[in-house]
């Protein structure tokens, strides 16, 4: 009973609070997001920030970042230098003031134009939260001709402030620190976030340099864009755009509510068309966002806006077409958005998402304005985007029509021998031992049916020559019955790899019904190319299932040599002249027939059976060679098949039946 009373004991001791560095210790998650990597990332984020505004500030125009192999980190800068010395205002060290408090720093008053104006972190959380969280921080400031040293561990600072008259050739600030495993899970940030990282920044902060030194592989890299997201734009784009790189730049003011105070606001936009390659990201505050608000919501509205104006305009959409969506402008879409502002609604500590109503104002009608403008002096390009954009939407449609149309084909009740026409199960449902033949033609498919084992072996015929699935469109394909029904039966889906038809994906290897599936055609010019337009079709829809090593070719007899007490079949000349040569006495000869006509015994000895067929496995070991070639043989390229044909045919004039 007095345990049950202890429980419910919740009077005014019972409140507590986490004071100084447990703060962030006990819960590094609310200030940087996560315990993991991820948060330990933004912890060195919060230090390169302050370096990055003082560098905007127009102090210092090099950030230098090492990365130790023992995962401690160093950024040093030309600044300034943070002020440490004694603050009369405050009555306390400033030193005091930036690395152990929270909520304090220089950048409070950015919107009344005295400091910082356009500042990455104004919150006054970032160098004491990554202080608190670090095993220990070395920090050396260079400023008023003297050398700062302060020294921290596990959020304590050890021996005060250090102060001794000194000559440096620059002011700035040197902080060298390892995040604490006691804080975060993992603090192994891999050298690809600095790289990534470091470049974004030097994107958006034109002119500014940062190199990066990685001590674990001793890589020295530098990143600097003259231009800014111009320079980054035409990187991007290389030599495929089909438009020139836009720039807009605007400068305004105004405010959230009316209640609310007006603060300013600068906006840099940057985009190009292109037809390889796209990209969106968002800037603010030099930041990356990486889940965009107001500025993606900006972009999207004015470019939908004035893009559908100008189809309008030129009576580009068919009767009765659907209004574009920024789904089909994005496809061919680069842009970047730099923005800045002296008062910023961020969603959360981590500045992945801004929110602010009138920055999202501001750069709507700001892009319309300037596309209006860009679209009346720039016919030729604005032709092209119009026409560019209405074929992404209209591929789109059509990839949306045919992913439902396989959806309803390649679904469905899991009895699929009632599904596809001719089709011919095996009973056993180990997936491990069941075969797939698929075999050329009805006659085929009744000498197989009867040669077979039943038990693990089953068939579906093909009627005739299957479609080219390299030259044939999504769409065209799977409205061919014979290939839904092999997908189908197959089970497991297709693959699409293509921009426009990505969400037509439905491949799981998992789902694969077959232990093998083999192709059996006659051996003759015709059942060669029914072979290979098989080939074909799986290389495009399912090439897993080849580089998995699921795919065989089941090899055909070219004869049959019969004895008074003996039938032999040879499958190449080579073996027809070894045989002829071993036998005593008279023989006849006789070019395999068909598979149609062969007896099932033959069938099942030459072509099925386990211990006496010869299959081919398919793996392609060079996939490049493997794509050249199809594309050679069943693709477009008309005059390289001719010159492979005249150069290579004589090769192949023994698969040809001349009689």
């Amino acid at each position: 009973m007095a345990k049950h009373k202890r429980k419910l004991d919740y009077g005014n001791d019972s409140i507590s609070s986490l004071k100084g560095a447990d703060r962030v210790r006990l819960r590094p998650s609310v200030i940087f997001g996560s315990d993991g990597i991820e948060g330990c990332q933004h912890s060195v984020f919060e230090i390169l920030s302050n370096s990055i505004d003082e560098a905007r500030e127009g102090f210092g125009n090099v950030i230098e970042v090492t990365r130790f192999k023992d995962k401690s980190i160093m950024v040093k800068d030309y600044g300034r230098g943070i002020p440490l010395d004694y603050n009369p205002k405050e009555q306390r060290y400033n030193w005091e003031l930036v690395f152990c408090e929270l909520y304090a720093g220089g950048k409070y008053k950015n919107n009344s134009g005295e400091n910082y104006e356009f500042s990455l972190g104004f919150n006054g959380l970032g160098s004491c939260a990554t202080q608190y969280s670090s095993e220990y921080m070395d920090v050396t400031v260079y400023r008023d001709g003297y050398k700062y040293t302060l020294h921290f561990e596990k959020g304590e600072n050890i021996g005060g402030l250090s102060k001794e008259k000194c000559e440096y050739e620059s002011t700035g600030t040197i902080i060298k620190w390892k995040p604490d495993l006691e804080v975060f899970t993992d603090i192994d940030i891999p050298l690809e976030y600095y790289r990534t990282t470091l470049k974004k920044q030097a994107v958006v902060n034109a002119g500014l340099t940062f190199k990066l030194f990685d001590e674990e592989s001793g890589q020295l890299f530098t990143y600097c864009y003259e231009n800014g997201i111009v320079d980054y734009i035409k990187e991007i784009s290389g030599d495929k755009g089909f438009t020139e790189v836009q720039f807009f730049e605007t400068s305004t003011k105004g405010r959230d509510r009316e209640d609310k105070p007006e603060y300013k606001v600068k906006i840099q936009v940057a985009f190009c068309f292109n037809n390889e390659v796209n990209l969106l990201e968002y800037y603010h505050n030099s930041s990356f966002l990486e889940h965009g608000g107001a500025p993606d919501k900006a972009v999207k509205a004015a470019f939908v806006s004035e893009i559908d104006k100008a189809i309008r305009a030129r009576n580009k959409y068919n009767k009765d077409e659907s209004k574009i969506t920024f789904a089909d402008i994005q496809d061919s879409l680069i842009l970047v958005t730099n923005s800045f502002s002296t008062i910023t609604s961020y969603e959360n500590q981590t500045k992945k998402s801004i929110t602010n109503k009138f920055i999202q104002e501001a750069m709507t009608d700001f892009l319309k304005q300037q596309l209006e403008i860009y679209f009346i002096e720039n016919k030729s390009e604005a032709d092209k985007i119009v026409e560019q954009v209405l074929i992404n939407k209209r591929s789109r449609e059509t990839a949306e029509r045919t992913r439902i149309n396989i959806k309803k084909k390649l679904t469905g009740t899991v009895d699929i021998t009632n599904r596809v026409k001719k089709f011919v199960d095996c009973r056993i449902k180990d997936v491990s031992k069941r075969e797939l033949y698929i075999v050329e033609g009805d006659s085929a498919l009744g000498s197989c049916k009867l040669g077979r084992d039943a038990e693990f072996q089953a068939i579906i015929p093909v009627r005739g020559k299957i479609l080219n699935c390299l030259k044939a469109g999504y769409d065209t394909i799977f409205k061919n019955e014979i290939i839904t029904d092999l997908i189908k039966v197959l089970g497991c889906g297709v693959e699409i790899k293509s921009k426009h038809n990505k969400d037509l994906n439905t491949f799981d290897i998992n789902n694969l019904r077959w232990s093998k599936v083999i192709i059996c055609t006659d051996a003759d010019v015709d059942g060669y190319q029914i072979r290979t337009l098989i080939l074909a079709m799986l290389y495009r829809l399912v090439p897993t299932l080849i580089r998995e090593g699921k795919v065989f070719i089941a090899e055909s007899p070219l004869y049959e040599i019969t004895t008074k007490d003996k039938t032999y079949f040879a499958y190449t000349d080579k073996e027809k002249n070894e045989i002829i040569s071993k036998i005593k006495g008279k023989y006849t000869i006789q070019r395999s027939k068909g598979l149609g006509e062969n007896e099932p015994e033959m069938m099942w000895e030459t072509t099925m059976n386990p211990r006496t067929r010869r299959l081919i496995q398919v793996i392609p070991d060079d996939v490049e060679k493997t794509e050249i070639f199809f594309d050679l043989l069943l693709g477009e390229n008309l005059q390289g098949r001719k010159e492979f044909i005249e150069e290579n045919g004589y090769k192949y004039l023994d698969m040809i039946d001349v009689s």
